[in-house]
Order: C-alpha cells, then structure tokens, then sequence
C-alpha cells in the first residue's frame, strides 16, 4: 500500500532508463550467473585479462573455466572449435572501444556471451547474451541490466540499497578522500550476494541520468586527449564508434601515475589480480602494470582534460 503524506524521501524525477528492455538485477556477478544457469553451461573460456569477480558464478555454480589469452588489439588468441555444445565463450568489451570486434565475433562464436560492464551505451547483437554493471559509470551503489534469449522460470527477491549509499553522499558532502573506505566497503558486500531483482533506488537514480549529455561528454573527453596523446601512446587501439569507459595511455614514463594522484586525479587498475594466473613477460601482465587509465567520464569537462595533460 501506497504511504501518503509525512516526511520527504529523496526527490527522483520519473525518467525513463537507457536499457529499458533488459532484466533488471543487482550486479553484474550476478547477470552473469544468470546466464550460466539458464542455459546450463557445462564449461566456460574467459580471458586472462579480467576482474575475479566474474569466478565468483563460475566457483558457487561449479562449473569449470578456463583462461585465454588476448592479442594487443584487445582480441582473443583463440580456437574457436573449443567452444562445443554447453561450452561458453566469454569476451569482455574493453573499455568500450571492441564494438565492431564483438560484432564480428558474434558471427562466428556460438554460445557468446558478451561482458559490457566497461561499456554500457553499446547496443547487445542480435541472440548474443550480454551484461551490463551500471556503477562502473553512474553514481549507484549498484544495479545490471542483462539481455538474456533463455528466461529463467523464478522470481527473484527485489533488491535493497539504501545501506550501500554512504560513499555516494559522503563525495558530495565532503570529499573523494572521506568516502573511499565507504566505497571498499559496499564493494566488498557486493560479493556472494544472491540474485535479486535491482533495487527501486538504483532504478530511480538511472531513470535520472541525462544520457545524451554523458554519452556527448565521454566521447569529447576520450577525443581530446587522443588528439594530444596519441603519438605517444604504445597503446593502439581507437575508439572507433564506442563511448569509451576510460583514456588508456601506455609510455615509458612510470611516474605519470605517482604525478596524477598527487593531484588527486585518480586512476584505476584493471585488474591486479591478473598478476597472480599470468607470467609477468605476458601482455596481460603489461596491460596491468604499465597503462594508465585516464578519467573521462561525465563529471570532467575539457578544463579537467587539459589539467591531466599539463601533468603528463
């Protein structure tokens, strides 16, 4: 029953979502998981260059995996008559600039499954089951959208978030440095959590977003610094039509990242735990520790871009 009357909530607009057709679910983990379960994988390959949170589904369901490697283009190194009857193939969309790799790829690989968690403004292909993590670029505690051909007959509980927000309003309120030990904390509850339905807040907040803007500002911002950067950067894969997650620079220079954290611009690692499953010689290994992934995204316009160029 509807309350009516007495104190104010948070005042969200009733907009409309940019992923309106997709099942709604907590994380991304757990759009994954879904995946798995509806179609009754028995085996899947995923590459070396990927975040452990995606082993969580693989280890509670108990199906076995195994890593691939991938090439400087981002793109598998790969056989793909390996991917047999309930064997998957999982690729991840890298840093939102694999869109026409992944369209290509969608033709050739049976059992697909596409991970966009870096890349949300990129359309799903046609009977390919893709994913989508709404935190990696919007201020939700957290929220996927999955795109999904089998359906799982259950009815899953709605999600709750009010408990996870802390470091979302402790960045306003106060500053980035406040709410960091917030934002370690809500990651780490986001982990072994059952699927749910996405919360009402999280699906409040992402019917508020002005997704024009934030697709127009990605896309400047990645173009500008390519503009400036490019003749230096090791790292050679475009754009191309994607709205990218991040800028990845790779030079020579090991004390660009030490200089942009003192000025409080900061730079995330995809991923550390790479290095444990992989030789340090590999590219893998390389992508971790030598790149370093610019910000880009909508809260930073040109003056921002021009001050992290000043510091390179």
């Amino acid at each position: 029953m509807k309350a009516i009357g007495g104190y104010f909530e948070l005042e969200l607009n009733d907009g409309n979502e940019f992923h309106q057709q997709a099942i709604r679910l907590n994380t991304g983990r757990n759009a994954f998981e879904y995946i798995l379960k509806a179609n009754k994988y028995k085996k899947v390959y995923l590459p070396y260059f990927t975040c452990d949170a995606l082993l969580e589904p693989l280890e509670k369901l108990q199906i076995p995996f195994e890593f691939y490697s991938i090439n400087t283009q981002l793109e598998p190194s790969f056989d793909f008559d390996l991917v047999t009857e309930n064997v998957a193939f999982l690729y991840i969309n890298y840093f939102g600039l694999k869109d026409a790799f992944i369209t290509s790829l969608s033709k050739k690989c049976k059992s697909l499954i596409i991970d966009n968690s870096q890349s949300f403004f990129s359309k799903p292909e046609p009977r390919t089951d893709t994913f989508y993590s709404a935190r990696k670029f919007f201020g939700v505690p957290d929220g996927a959208y999955l795109y999904c051909n089998n359906k799982l007959n259950t009815s899953f509980e709605m999600d709750e978030s009010f408990d996870k927000c802390s470091h979302l309003l402790k960045r306003i309120d106060v500053d980035a440095e406040t709410g960091f030990d917030d934002f370690k904390n809500n990651e780490m509850k986001l982990r072994n959590q059952e699927i749910k339905q996405m919360s009402s807040l999280s699906k409040s907040i992402l019917s508020n977003i002005d997704y024009k803007n934030v697709l127009q500002r990605r896309v400047e911002n990645f173009d500008f610094l390519d503009a400036a950067l490019k003749q230096h950067n090791k790292f050679r894969v475009g754009r191309g039509s994607g709205v990218p997650m991040v800028y990845p620079f790779w030079c020579n220079d090991k004390s660009t990242k030490k200089r942009l954290l003192e000025q409080k611009i900061y730079t995330a690692t995809y991923w550390d735990n790479v290095k444990q499953w992989i030789e340090k010689e590999s590219l893998e290994y390389q992508l971790v520790d030598e790149i370093v992934y610019l910000p880009i995204d909508q809260r930073n316009a040109l003056n921002d871009m021009t001050k992290i160029l000043s510091l390179i």
